[in-house]
């Protein structure tokens, strides 16, 4: 390939130069380093500052040792943040050995699995297994779960999920 010898003497080829004004560059240079400002104030310490501080972590999640099923346990100002709120296994009128918890506090696993989220303990959350018979409206009933009287999660069970398995999918 010949090229035109002109290009690189400095004489002109009659093509235009592209030139960019200086405030152009200057208004470039601002905008990246404001986004790269904004990208590290948006970034999650490593170390909580309450750790920082000495002060006990929101929540502590232990393997119980039998399948995968762990002890989730939080701070009471853990609870408050997260909007946890808590009631009764009843059992079902009429209905057998049914019992009834709010279906807001069934969670349905990868596998297909029901679980709902039990508080036996204050601050303490551990998952069971249940099986639901039917849904009726805003209620599950279930004929394998917690025995009545049992207190459940039904508000906030996605945060205990994203608590216990720390944002990964369960596999």
């Amino acid at each position: 390939m010949i090229r035109d010898p002109r290009t690189f003497s400095g004489q002109s080829n009659g093509r235009k130069a592209l030139t960019i004004p200086a405030s152009f560059i200057v208004l470039f240079v601002v905008l990246a380093a404001a986004i790269a400002i904004r990208a590290q104030v948006a970034r999650p310490n490593a170390v909580p500052a309450a750790a920082a501080a000495g002060e006990s972590e929101p929540a502590k999640v232990e393997p119980l040792g039998t399948g995968n099923l762990n002890r989730v346990t939080l701070t009471s100002e853990a609870v408050a943040r997260l909007g946890i709120q808590t009631v009764s296994v009843r059992e079902a009128q009429g209905a057998g050995h049914e019992t009834v918890v709010p279906y807001g506090a069934v969670y349905y696993d990868v596998h297909g699995q029901t679980w709902v989220y039990t508080n036996l303990q204050p601050l303490v959350f551990v998952r069971h297994r249940v099986a639901i018979d039917r849904v009726d409206g805003d209620r599950a009933l279930l004929s394998e779960g917690p025995p009545p009287g049992s207190k459940v999660a039904a508000v906030g069970v996605a945060e205990l999920v994203g608590t216990e398995f720390g944002g990964l999918v369960e596999q």
